[in-house]
């Protein structure tokens, strides 16, 4: 009854759609015109993903501390290494420059050398007060020889923090104001002010300016992901009309099929607007996935429409079997595509259910828009010409079904060791996968904005915030010497651990306090003892100068203080010994019924972010495993043929985690997403496989091997284009500067290849070796869902069926 409604469903639909013609081509236009109005919806991530849940512990955490102190990632630095940098003319004009960024109202606060000042002992009215390294300008060598001395060697509390002694680098911070650092302010303020005031000095002094800090690097590699967006639309436009056009020769058929994807991204983009949802490094990558996807759609329904006139030259017959015989398949392997990108969506991670929901929701689209457009289209264009149906004929494809045929006839012991030998040495590999935490690691090595990172981390230890904040449980807490005692041992672990920068807190401008008690001397820079802590606090509270100074390390009730440290880019197994290590030594050294110290920052949300999506990965893929099969089982009705299908498709995913653990590529955001989607892809064959196969064995009087090699002969050819068509499609993201995209480009590709040849290869042999036990009536019955109907007549089932 399913199988009659089913054939009946179809062919009211291909009446509806060659009957209004007109009404549908004129809908297709309005609704493309309405997603075009969300486009300026459409936003650019002006944070980092966050990978954790809301409600996980390490974003509580973090959130916690933003709301003591506010968000700690508004620091941009200038850094410049240049021996000629100290000379009169040019320390004035760097100066100068960071002046200039003074006064813009994005801007909170800059520290430069010229705004160092001496904490001075004022002994006459017991405070300290401070001057100026720098009053105005310098003007001659040896005032700059002066401030050389007293920055390099008599205040060690400036050490490692606008300068670096060994090396004479010297660096600017400016601070953003906190409230637009997620903004497009921040954007504005970075292109149109700092970049361009930055090349302009540069030109007119002859240094070389490194930039650098989280608000930077997010803002450049923000403008990066949208570049790309645009050329990976371009490229997968370019090289799958190539491919399109290389299989049917055609220039119009190829300009329907790029029209089709063309209206599919404008949808897709549509939908991103609709939503409301941001274009990060994930979601840009959905309007080449929908042309990679939707060019093989236009594949199939084009190449039956080629076939069917070729057989017997009426055009709307041709195009109604189009619809009614190809539009079942290729929803069915459309929907199994789109449930490998819908998982995503039962993750609790953000950044994918986001993924998920457009890219699962523009893989329907794309197949509405192909089934809607082509026939219709072709309804008012003449018949191909003969030179656009010579493809059909193609010998070479023949040839290489021929082979997978010759395969499985006389080596399926060859095969079935083959695939074993891949299973154990690709289960070894897998256990040689690494996790990647990075915040950087994905970025383009080639950027500018990349290699002013590494230059930072060389010189100054890193620029990734790393956040320790310590709550005393009660006002004032932090001010006790014991509490500053307690603070002092982290930070001599942290400067001991050579991964972490030279740590900022209150504790060395306590320390500053007794070298300035002490009239400057710097061998006084250390904590003041019990008896000093009063002489020298006395002198803090008659002093307004040191409020400022304070504001930034302790909050206004003086119950939490924060120790502020910089990390290297180092790996995930790595950054967790340092971590486990620190907090064993924050365990040690605050007793816990007195403080409450917790560590938090963006590497460390970022690392405990990608730990979790390897969770999601997990589940994600048993989630389209299971729902896949669910899918198959009601189609085939039948348990073992759920089992033989998986076999095929999951010993690729396999092969696909040996190959990134033997060559070095790390589970992290971006290749989380490898399996899901090959998966989903990969899994159409198989269905269209065993679909033509029950449907030989009723052809063929249930004799097993004809039916075999008759369906492998069907869908051999439609397994090669699909297959030539999304390898090289999901290649072209190997053009991308980001170090993830390039990886997911590449293993799907890959993953799909195996995919292909397993389906061929792997999936025909095992029907072959388990006849007995599968292939027959009881278990092989009837589908619920006839995915290929049998022709009216007894005209030749055409490749472009199965999908």
């Amino acid at each position: 009854m399913f199988k009659l409604f089913s054939a009946n469903f179809w062919d009211v639909v291909a009446r509806l759609i060659l009957r209004n013609k007109i009404t549908i081509l004129l809908g297709v236009v309005v609704v493309t015109i309405l997603f075009s109005t969300q486009w300026k919806y459409m936003r650019f991530t002006y944070s980092e993903a966050n990978l954790l849940p809301d409600d996980h512990e390490v974003n509580i955490t973090y959130n916690d501390f933003l709301k003591v102190f506010g968000e700690e990632g508004n620091l941009v630095v200038l850094g410049v290494k240049d021996t000629t940098l100290f000379t009169v003319e040019k320390l004035n004009a760097w100066n100068a420059l960071s002046d200039s960024f003074r006064n813009a109202p994005e801007v909170e606060t800059v520290v430069s050398i010229k705004d160092l000042q001496k904490l001075v002992k004022d002994q006459e009215h017991e405070k300290f007060t401070l001057e100026p390294f720098i009053k105005d300008s310098v003007s001659t060598i040896a005032e700059i020889e002066k401030l050389q001395d007293q920055l390099f060697n008599q205040y060690p509390f400036y050490d490692n923090f606008l300068f670096n002694k060994e090396t004479k680098t010297v660096r600017t911070a400016i601070y953003l104001k906190k409230d637009i650092v997620n903004t497009p302010a921040r954007k504005d303020f970075i292109v149109d002010n700092l970049v361009k005031k930055i090349e302009a000095f540069e030109k007119a002094e002859g240094l070389d300016v490194r930039v650098s800090g989280m608000p930077y690097i997010r803002t450049l590699n923000a403008q990066n992901i949208v570049d790309e967006i645009n050329l990976f639309v371009l490229a997968a436009l370019l090289v799958t009309s190539l491919i399109f056009f290389l299989f049917f020769r055609s220039f119009r058929a190829t300009l329907i099929s790029l029209v089709v994807v063309c209206i599919g991204v404008m949808w897709t983009l549509g939908i991103l607007g609709m939503l409301r949802y941001e274009i990060t490094v994930l979601t840009a990558l959905i309007p080449p996935l929908i042309i990679v996807i939707g060019i093989p759609n236009c594949i199939f329904l084009i190449n039956k429409y080629q076939h069917e006139v070729k057989s017997h030259g009426n055009k709307v017959k041709s195009l109604q079997r189009v619809i009614t015989k190809v539009g079942n398949a290729t929803l069915m392997t459309n929907v199994t595509t789109a449930s490998g990108f819908a998982t995503f969506i039962l993750t609790e991670s953000t950044l994918l259910k986001e993924f998920g929901v457009v890219a699962s929701l523009s893989i329907l689209a794309i197949f509405v828009l192909c089934l809607l457009i082509i026939p219709i289209i072709y309804t008012f264009l003449p018949y191909p010409k003969e030179r656009h149906l010579e493809h059909l004929n193609k010998r070479w494809i023949g040839g290489f079904v021929n082979w997978t045929v010759r395969m499985v006839k006389d080596k399926r012991i060859t095969i079935y060791i083959t695939s074993i030998v891949l299973l154990i040495v690709c289960l070894i590999g897998i256990f040689q996968i690494k996790i990647s935490g990075s915040l950087i690691e994905d970025m383009p090595k080639k950027a500018e904005f990349f290699q002013d990172i590494r230059f930072f981390e060389e010189e100054f230890d890193g620029i990734m915030p790393l956040e320790i904040m310590i709550d005393t449980k009660r006002k004032q807490g932090v001010m006790k010497l014991a509490t500053l005692k307690r603070m002092n041992k982290i930070e001599e672990f942290i400067n001991e651990t050579p991964e972490f920068s030279k740590p900022i807190s209150i504790v060395g401008l306590v320390k500053y306090s007794k070298q300035a008690y002490y009239n400057g001397n710097p061998k006084y820079y250390q904590l003041p003892t019990s008896m000093e802590n009063n002489f020298i606090l006395s002198y803090a509270k008659n002093s307004t100068s040191n409020v400022d100074l304070l504001k930034n390390f302790v909050d206004s009730t003086g119950q939490y203080a924060r120790i502020t440290t910089f990390m290297k880019d180092i790996g995930t197994d790595k950054m967790e010994r340092i971590q486990e290590n620190l907090q064993d030594k924050i365990t040690n050294v605050f007793p816990e019924e007195q403080y409450n110290v917790t560590m938090t920052g963006k590497a460390l949300v970022f690392q405990k972010g990608t730990k979790y999506l390897v969770k999601n990965l997990a589940i994600s893929l048993s989630l389209a495993v299971i729902l896949i099969s669910l899918f198959m089982a009601y189609m085939f009705r039948s348990f073992r043929m759920i089992v033989v299908s998986l076999i095929p498709n999951l010993l690729p995913l396999v092969v696909t985690a040996g190959l990134m653990g033997y060559i070095g590529v790390p589970i992290k955001p971006s290749t989380i997403l490898v399996f899901s989607i090959a998966f989903g892809i990969s899994v159409d064959d198989t269905i269209h496989f065993l679909a033509k196969y029950r449907q030989e064995l009723q052809a063929n009087n249930w004799k097993i091997k004809k039916s075999v090699y008759g369906a492998l002969r069907e869908t051999g050819v439609s397994m090669f284009y699909t297959s030539i068509v999304l390898f090289f499609g999901f290649s072209v993201f190997i053009i991308s500067s980001f170090g993830g995209t390039v990886a997911l480009g590449a293993l799907v590709s890959v993953t799909l290849l195996f995919a292909m040849l397993s389906n061929l290869l792997l999936l025909p042999s095992l029907l072959l070796s388990l006849e007995r036990s599968i292939a027959n009536k009881q278990v092989l019955k009837e589908p619920t869902i006839n995915i290929i109907p049998r022709d009216d007549d007894d005209e030749n089932t055409s490749v472009s069926e199965e999908k």
